[in-house]
């Protein structure tokens, strides 16, 4: 689209309940999100916290359906009913009965800036005190030990201290966009990376939505119930490991990995020795779901492609940041 639309004419409010210093958890379909880690957090959150749509989008003005087609319903021959993607915000309450904001949906296609200000703007008015947009991205690290959780933020004094460091140049996401402007209008902006071994990403990963999960009291003091996630991060671990166990040189592999980790850990060697891993282990571990029928949460399902987000494969923040070993080029 070619003109500018009004910000204020991209939404609608629904509500206006009373809101107290509540921070704003993001995330978007569509982009960096490997074993389905934020997606999973941030619908379970919403579940948690009760949460109830606040606003919703026009997504006339910020979809292109072709690359988000509705789905179409059929039933018995007949076409029942068509669902549309949606965008939209929604208000709920922690553990300790702090008020939370969630803005998730299909990432937009067009008008990014004027987005950017109708989000800003909603956070003005319901008084947002912090932003946290939530995304999980492969990496060369086993299963075997706790999913490392990586913090960027356009502030220094945010951003999680690490072993190591690095300056890239990626593919902003829109949560970047939206963090950047947050920071602008002063207020406090990150986003929290669960790392997923780049063997599974394409998989099922509930253990990094629980990480995500677990890393918001730390980095927004928000607490979540996880619920029954340990269960089925544990379900996934066993699956994950009888598979292993049955290849010598995947169990090699592994235990090259967990060395690498634990040596990085330790402050031993740099993030520039990352390890690869057969692709055979990942397609044998999706192959072990679809036959295995429930075998994974509902909302840890794999994606709809059978692969990993389609729209790169990076942590959306260009600036400099803790980007743990493991990180995409």
């Amino acid at each position: 689209m070619s003109s500018a639309i009004d910000p204020e004419q991209l939404y609608r409010v629904l509500r206006t309940p009373d809101v107290v210093d509540p921070v704003l958890l993001v995330h978007f379909d569509g982009w960096v999100d490997a074993g389905r880690g934020a997606r999973t957090a941030i619908r379970h959150i919403s579940n948690v916290t009760g949460a109830e749509k606040l606003a919703e989008f026009n997504t006339e003005f910020l979809l292109d359906y072709r690359a988000h087609r509705p789905t179409l319903h059929i039933v018995n021959g007949i076409n029942a009913d068509i669902d549309w993607p949606v965008i939209e915000l929604a208000a709920g309450r922690d553990s300790d009965d702090r008020d939370v904001l969630i803005l998730s949906g299909s990432e937009p296609d067009h008008n990014w800036r004027s987005f950017v200000e109708a989000v800003v703007g909603l956070g003005k008015r319901f008084g947002v005190r912090r932003l946290v947009s939530l995304g999980a991205y492969p990496a060369a690290v086993p299963h075997t030990r706790s999913t490392r959780l990586t913090i960027t933020s356009p502030t220094p004094e945010l951003v999680r201290a690490n072993h190591a460091g690095a300056t890239l140049e990626v593919p902003a996401g829109m949560a970047a966009a939206i963090e950047a402007a947050f920071t602008a209008a002063g207020i406090a902006s990150l986003s929290l990376w669960a790392q997923v071994p780049h063997y599974i990403a394409a998989a099922p990963y509930p253990a990094a939505a629980l990480s995500l999960i677990e890393g918001l009291d730390d980095a927004a003091g928000i607490s979540i119930d996880s619920g029954d996630l340990s269960e089925h991060a544990l379900a996934i671990r066993n699956q994950l490991d009888a598979l292993i166990a049955e290849d010598d040189d995947h169990s090699q592999t592994i235990a090259q990995l967990e060395r690498h980790h634990d040596e990085f850990d330790s402050g031993g060697i740099s993030a520039e020795g990352t390890l690869a891993i057969s692709e055979e282990l990942g397609a044998q571990f999706e192959r072990f779901l679809r036959d295995h029928n429930g075998a994974a949460p509902e909302d840890g399902a794999a994606p709809e492609d059978g692969a990993a987000p389609e729209r790169g494969a990076a942590p959306d923040h260009g600036g400099e940041g803790d980007i743990n070993e493991g990180d995409p080029e």
